[in-house]
């Protein structure tokens, strides 16, 4: 099995199906994303540029869709926390999927990129 492949195979539920729906989600958003294994985390990159990220955190568990170019994007679900560059958008995957969030966010990271 591929790294990125047993990066989803190996989460729990519900975060497994979470981020299995969020792959699916961004790998199908545009025909320009594409999947790449970097930094041992999912990358999700629009015509070879590193666009956003798929991961967990540490101390919660919950997954997270991380905005390469997030500090140009102003979202009040966006956090930047203590990054100089990206923002993240935690996912809860108890709940429904915010898919009106994460097609807002990514249609925003997607313009910086066309």
């Amino acid at each position: 099995m591929r790294d990125i492949d047993n990066y989803f195979f190996q989460k729990a539920e519900p975060v497994k199906s979470c981020l299995l729906f969020l792959r699916d989600h961004i790998l199908g958003f545009d025909q320009n994303i594409t999947e790449a294994w970097k930094y041992h985390m999912p990358f999700y990159c629009y015509d070879g540029k590193m666009f956003c990220y798929l991961w967990t955190g540490k101390d919660n568990g919950q997954p997270h869709i991380g905005i390469v170019e997030g500090r140009k994007i102003s979202h009040p679900l966006l956090i930047q926390g203590s990054r100089a560059r990206m923002k993240i958008l935690f996912i809860d995957p108890n709940s429904d999927i915010p898919l009106d969030t994460i097609i807002e966010v990514l249609l925003a990271a997607l313009s910086l990129y066309q």
